[in-house]
């Protein structure tokens, strides 16, 4: 457990965890320490003069005190290393997160990353604050009271040493049960908080179609899921309950048992006789615990087990000698990329001159979109090369790749914030006339003179107290802002009313102007302007030429672009 917690943390932290787990291990055997000396206490209480019980009383209340004062401060150490950890753990994984590839993040990801960041990584650190002092006293105390007892009469101590492996046979034989039950439920854990976040997204839809007083027959399969995966959880569990507690009552009845034997026959006083069954009884309250702490103990290990996968998992590897593009051409050399088993792009080849302006048009799936992504590096080819000023993409830094780019996509995302600080995220050591320059080559400034506050207007989360116009502003300025000599366009008109877009397509004409441009579009009228016009289809390029050409030699782009002339 601490091996794997070590593992998903990082060995920087492996010197706090190792001290902490060695003091909380010296405060458990100081309590079994602490005990042995009842046995003295009861056997001068019982004796023919009591009195002589002082000094051991007195030793007694030392060592409780000693005990407290190390309980005090290994619980101490175990809260601070436990929030350290924390603040760390949250660190790492959110950095981790940022490194994998976007392909990654494919379905039923939404669901696993939120119980992760939220419960998952809770119940995985709690083990260093909340579980690991009562875990290490449930085992450690009672092994010092068995040698405690040992060491006063080797027969009951034999008898109580027997009772260990039994104990320690329950406990695994109850992880072995609740094992497959908790990935049951930490798989639908999952599914149900996708599933949330889908009936929220799927609000708008549910509303128009006069269903939102419906129930989301998913959302509700999902919980449901949960609840019987939840139950059966619980049940897995009675079973080592039971056999845990009827353990420690069968050992300490045995003992019982050869105690008043040995006790009768002689072989022992009955003073030491009950001091034993004392310190016997004192082993059942922390053995009965391991079934309660070995339950969480293992829910943390699954959690953290599920950590460690996505910790483990590689993101796109970074060149060990990177190569800075001085150039802003682009080149797809014979590229093929797979998602899955489907083949997304199959072997296409493209050249952008630097300055040029390349449009990328075709039916919905052909693999317009993943084009840019490949770009962008969000994915690494499986075939074939993407290259950036001559220099293929995976021999340049990421962040250097990704100074050279800006995108602007379809649908938007805006941080929760201002205005201002999201177009600031284009460039964060922008002055203020930097960013008012690029609100009004965005058109943007229209839209911050009739709000109240202005440049201080709140977006909300995503952008959802902007219409989709505004938010496209806003984009466009950050890309405005940033000033890359390489521009990617995803569709950013397609679902714009026409005042709306007839400003974006001025703010995008001006993030054009004097770039490297690959654009994406529904909308044929945004492509008439490139220079260079490719029809996918397929994942293949099928026909690639100017807008005049294409219309001569292509009877699929002519149909395109003669629907898209149509008056609806």
């Amino acid at each position: 457990m601490i091996r794997m917690l070590l593992r998903v943390l990082g060995h920087r932290y492996a010197g706090p965890v190792r001290r902490t787990v060695a003091l909380m291990t010296a405060t458990a055997v100081v309590e079994g320490l602490s005990y042995a000396l009842l046995v003295p206490v009861l056997r001068e209480l019982f004796g023919s003069t009591p009195s002589d019980a002082r000094p051991w009383l007195i030793a007694f209340g030392a060592a409780v005190a000693v005990y407290a004062a190390l309980r005090y401060v290994s619980d101490l150490s175990g809260f601070r290393v436990g929030t350290t950890l924390l603040h760390g753990m949250y660190h790492r994984l959110g950095d981790h997160l940022a490194r994998l590839p976007i392909g990654w993040y494919g379905a039923g990801r939404v669901g696993e990353v939120s119980v992760l960041a939220s419960s998952g990584v809770l119940q995985a650190m709690s083990v260093i604050a909340h579980l690991l002092a009562p875990s290490i006293s449930a085992c450690v105390t009672p092994l010092t009271i068995v040698a405690v007892i040992l060491a006063f009469n080797w027969q009951m101590g034999l008898a109580a040493l027997a009772a260990v492996p039994l104990v320690a046979a329950v406990q695994l034989w109850t992880g072995r049960l609740t094992a497959a039950t908790d990935a049951e439920r930490a798989e639908h854990d999952q599914q149900a908080a996708g599933r949330v976040v889908e009936y929220l997204r799927a609000q708008p839809v549910l509303r128009a179609g006069g269903r939102s007083a419906e129930r989301f027959q998913t959302l509700d399969d999902s919980l449901r899921e949960v609840q019987r995966a939840s139950r059966r959880t619980v049940l897995s569990t009675l079973p080592g309950v039971l056999g845990l507690t009827l353990t420690v009552q069968a050992a300490f009845t045995a003992l019982l048992v050869l105690g008043a034997h040995l006790a009768l026959g002689g072989d022992i006083g009955a003073a030491e006789v009950l001091a034993i069954l004392v310190l016997a009884a004192r082993c059942a309250d922390p053995l009965l615990s391991l079934s309660d702490i070995g339950g969480q103990l293992h829910g943390a290990r699954s959690e953290l087990g599920r950590l460690d996968k996505v910790l483990r998992t590689e993101p796109l590897p970074e060149p060990g000698e990177p190569v800075r593009p001085s150039r802003h051409d682009l080149e797809f050399d014979a590229v093929t990329f797979r998602h899955g088993d489907r083949t997304v792009i199959d072997g296409v080849s493209l050249t952008v001159p630097q300055g040029r302006r390349l449009a990328v048009v075709g039916p919905s799936g052909a693999g317009k979109s993943t084009l840019l992504q490949l770009i962008a590096r969000f994915y690494d080819v499986d075939g074939g090369a993407v290259r950036v000023g001559g220099v293929d993409v995976r021999d340049v830094d990421s962040a250097v790749l990704m100074e050279q780019i800006a995108i602007v996509f379809q649908d938007v995302y805006l941080f929760e914030g201002t205005i201002e600080e999201n177009v600031r995220l284009g460039r964060p050591d922008a002055d203020d006339a930097e960013v008012r320059a690029a609100a009004t080559a965005a058109r943007l400034d229209e839209v911050v003179e009739r709000l109240p506050a202005g440049w201080a207007t709140e977006v909300g989360e995503g952008g959802a107290l902007l219409s989709g116009g505004e938010r496209q502003r806003v984009s466009i300025a950050r890309a405005l802002l940033k000033d890359a000599p390489i521009v990617l366009l995803d569709e950013v008109t397609s679902a714009l009313d026409p005042v709306n877009e007839a400003a974006v397509h001025d703010g995008i004409e001006r993030l054009m102007a004097g770039r490297t441009v690959v654009m994406v579009a529904h909308r044929m009228r945004t492509v008439r302007r490139a220079d260079r016009i490719a029809f996918l289809d397929g994942g293949r390029i099928a026909h690639e030429g100017d807008h005049e050409e294409l219309l001569r030699s292509s009877a699929r782009y002519a149909d395109y672009w003669n629907i898209s002339q149509t008056p609806v």
